[in-house]
């Protein structure tokens, strides 16, 4: 039987902690004995943890730097006795290979999900002396791994393991009421973003896209689903260009993949990424998309053949291809087809789960 810890600082509902908890509540119960921890606070998928009897601990960490909390997850590591500390995201990856030190007993795996551009001076700094005490960088994009070389780590220990994507046919929705709730027309088009209201994201760019867009399609709605930091700012945004009628904020819902049933069309207009669940889950919905011409959304979209891709910040053509989309119905079936078997065939959730399970063995035996 093979122990794992997996450790991240949160389970809010985002990409890494989704991916976690399909890892966590898939792998094989007859080889690997799973235990989750969360260094800050439980969230959403606590409850799914908890559905399939995966043992979680929260730690309650109060500061960036807490002792109290390096303390605890250390005892813990010394309880447990797992063959692998598998921790995800900045926090937890600081904090697990503080702990293992330099001869690493167990196994130290990262989970690396973003092109980390945010970062800053003394993280870098901090990433890069804890090169030595990482067994294996996992990125979730081939750009990602690309990002960390440059930080010192190399070919041989770094691996790409994508995104697992779920791609059963949704439950049906009356389209009219869901729009209802937010007081939406039934015939609106609707261009939706579904995702943190964060700077990365860059959300400017598709409110004066659906300024544009509007001239051509008067029924073009943007619906924003998520929330985030700059929620607010955005908001003021849209009402003073005008386009408060036409720019609906949900706010954080449990429902968005419902939501996204509503949609006619789909954008993503990030500056960096690493491999977006939200971009990959309206693909598996078989959405057209419009993403930004980044390397890590290169991974996932065939420029014209499984959605079209723009050059960062290109307001104008955000709107254009939105706008063709939403004028040729065949041109929006070819793309969304496309999209939903590329995620078909190269991102299910048993091939993400199946390479860590190989990752694992390997990096026991």
């Amino acid at each position: 039987m093979i122990k794992v810890l997996l450790v991240i600082p949160t389970l809010d509902r985002s990409g890494a902690e989704k991916q976690l908890t399909l890892l966590a509540t898939r792998l094989p119960r007859d080889e690997f004995q799973v235990h989750v921890v969360a260094l800050t606070r439980g969230g959403p998928f606590a409850d799914v943890l908890n559905e399939h009897e995966i043992p979680l601990t929260v730690l309650n960490k109060r500061w960036k730097f807490d002792p109290r909390t390096l303390w605890q997850l250390k005892k813990l590591i010394g309880e447990f006795q797992p063959d692998i500390l598998h921790t995800w995201l900045f926090a937890a990856n600081s904090y697990g290979r503080l702990i293992a030190g330099k001869k690493p007993t167990p196994k130290v795996l990262v989970s690396e999900r973003c092109v980390d551009t945010w970062k800053s001076g003394w993280q870098n700094w901090l990433d890069r002396r804890q090169v030595s005490r990482t067994t294996r960088l996992i990125g979730n994009s081939q750009s990602v791994v690309d990002f960390y070389k440059t930080l010192g780590y190399s070919s041989d220990n770094t691996i790409v393991i994508r995104n697992g994507i779920d791609v059963r046919d949704p439950e049906p929705i009356d389209r009219e009421k869901v729009l209802a709730e937010f007081g939406i027309s039934s015939d609106a088009r609707i261009v939706g973003f579904v995702g943190r209201l964060a700077r990365q994201k860059r959300i400017d760019d598709l409110i004066w896209a659906t300024e544009l867009l509007h001239h051509s399609e008067s029924r073009s709605h943007c619906l924003i689903v998520g929330d985030g930091p700059q929620r607010e700012t955005l908001e003021r945004f849209a009402h003073n260009i005008g386009r408060s009628n036409e720019v609906t904020f949900t706010g954080h819902r449990n429902d968005a993949a419902r939501l996204m049933q509503t949609f006619d069309a789909f954008w993503l207009a990030s500056d960096f990424e690493g491999q977006s669940n939200s971009l990959m889950e309206a693909m598996a919905l078989g959405l057209p998309v419009v993403a930004s011409d980044i390397a890590p959304n290169r991974e996932l979209v065939t420029d014209g053949e499984s959605g079209v891709l723009v050059k960062v910040g290109d307001r104008v053509a955000y709107a254009q291809a939105a706008g063709s989309i939403l004028a040729d119905s065949q041109l929006a079936q070819n793309l969304g087809d496309a999209a939903r078997r590329r995620m078909q065939t190269d991102f299910p959730i048993e091939m993400m789960v199946d390479s860590h399970a190989t990752l694992y063995r390997e990096v026991v035996s």
